[in-house]
């Protein structure tokens, strides 16, 4: 399927309002519920879920802009990445973890805005492309965020 720019902002922004209103007046409480996640998999907070999803945002944005990967990521698959994510923001701040969530939506937005139309409809790709910046949110908004704030983690 092709995809136009109209489209994935319209689904990026749908997603961020909805992820954003969950988490926007959470107690320390609630942002310190842990997840259910394997024994093997870092132990992920309600903050954690929401620095992982940022996290992969931005790597979208990246993309969408056509820049290397950062070098400490380089050569990495996805659960090396995500342990990388989990060390760097596991002691800062929900504040500090939220203004970050909404700072990269802005910039996935200038991204998405400045991107060339060959971006969006070039190729042919799957209905939920490109999905870190929807999908992969809605994903971890359902099934840990939500779950953990409803008390299935504590």
């Amino acid at each position: 399927m092709h995809h136009n720019r109209a489209e994935v902002i319209a689904r990026t922004v749908a997603e961020f309002e909805r992820l954003d209103r969950l988490v926007a007046d959470l107690t320390d409480a609630q942002w310190e519920r842990r997840l259910l996640r394997p024994e093997s998999k870092d132990p992920w907070t309600v903050k954690d879920a929401l620095a992982h999803i940022t996290h992969w945002k931005a790597e979208a944005t990246r993309v969408a802009r056509r820049q290397p990967r950062p070098e400490e990521e380089r050569g990495l698959d996805a659960n090396q990445i995500n342990h990388i994510v989990y060390l760097r923001w596991k002691d800062r701040s929900p504040r500090e973890v939220l203004a970050w969530h909404r700072q990269v939506q802005q910039e996935a937005l200038a991204a998405l805005h400045d991107a060339p139309e060959q971006y969006f409809g070039g190729r042919e790709r799957g209905p939920g492309w490109p999905g870190d910046l929807d999908g992969h949110s809605v994903y971890h908004r359902v099934k840990d965020i939500e779950r953990a704030l409803a008390g299935a983690a504590g």
